[in-house]
């Protein structure tokens, strides 16, 4: 089983190179994966399955195209997290929980988008239980599409405001969480995106050594995790025709 891991794309209608350069990565991919893991912030932000935009349509037609060649799974992120099933099955998704354990080529993997292991970061983690509840998603659904638009832009403009007067390590997973999720779901190794510091990383547990896997934004690039026999972290060129 051929499987690959993407997270923190955070796409909208504003970054046309990176829209482009998932829509020809994805082709590309579902020709070499039997899974294609989005493990959170497909999108900047998605305001409701209703959206009629012209970004949402691309969108789904890209998703759609692929779903018939591979399997394609998306976990809510902090970003898009009112992606629902209507979305979901018009694109040919399958919607996973966050965390979410699979078992492939004998290596039980963690899933997870990221922010719930940022527990240093306290207020964050209240407003994720909130962001994250049925009643505020079902209250927020009931809104017009305007008026979630601006929400939307009113939630990313305080986001960045607060994040840029947090201390930096805060906002990064802690290793004793990892390690308790890791231990808790008797996993091999975990596999997040949203702290946007890729990397490969030891987590040492009482019993064993386990292995962290943290997957990067497209932001100056774009980032990969392949597995089949072993691990690849891999960074890529949004811009132009390339290989990996």
């Amino acid at each position: 089983m051929r499987c690959s891991f993407i997270s923190d794309l955070h796409l909208d209608s504003t970054t046309p190179t990176r829209i482009a350069a998932f829509q020809r990565f994805i082709s590309s991919e579902a020709e070499r994966a039997d899974e294609i893991y989005v493990l959170g912030d497909l999108t900047e932000t998605w305001v409701g399955d209703d959206d009629d935009s012209a970004f949402a349509a691309l969108l789904r037609e890209a998703l759609e195209s692929v779903a018939k060649r591979c399997r394609l799974h998306l976990m809510h992120g902090n970003r898009d997290f009112l992606i629902g099933e209507h979305f979901a099955s018009a694109a040919g998704l399958h919607l996973v929980e966050d965390p979410y354990v699979i078992e492939r080529n004998g290596v039980r993997l963690l899933l997870s988008h990221g922010d719930a292991f940022c527990t240093d970061d306290v207020e964050y983690q209240k407003l994720r239980a909130t962001l994250r509840s049925k009643d505020w998603q079902d209250r927020v659904l009931t809104m017009t599409l305007s008026e979630r638009r601006a929400l939307a832009d009113s939630m990313r403009a305080q986001s960045r405001a607060t994040n840029a007067n947090k201390p930096s390590n805060i906002m990064d997973a802690d290793g004793d969480a990892i390690a308790s999720a890791l231990r808790f779901h008797n996993a091999d190794a975990v596999v997040h995106g949203h702290t946007h510091r890729p990397g490969i990383s030891i987590v040492r547990t009482a019993d064993r050594d386990r292995f962290r896997y943290v997957l990067g934004d497209w932001d100056r690039c774009g980032w990969v995790l392949r597995f089949a026999d072993d691990f690849n972290l891999l960074r890529f060129p949004l811009a132009g025709h390339y290989e990996i």
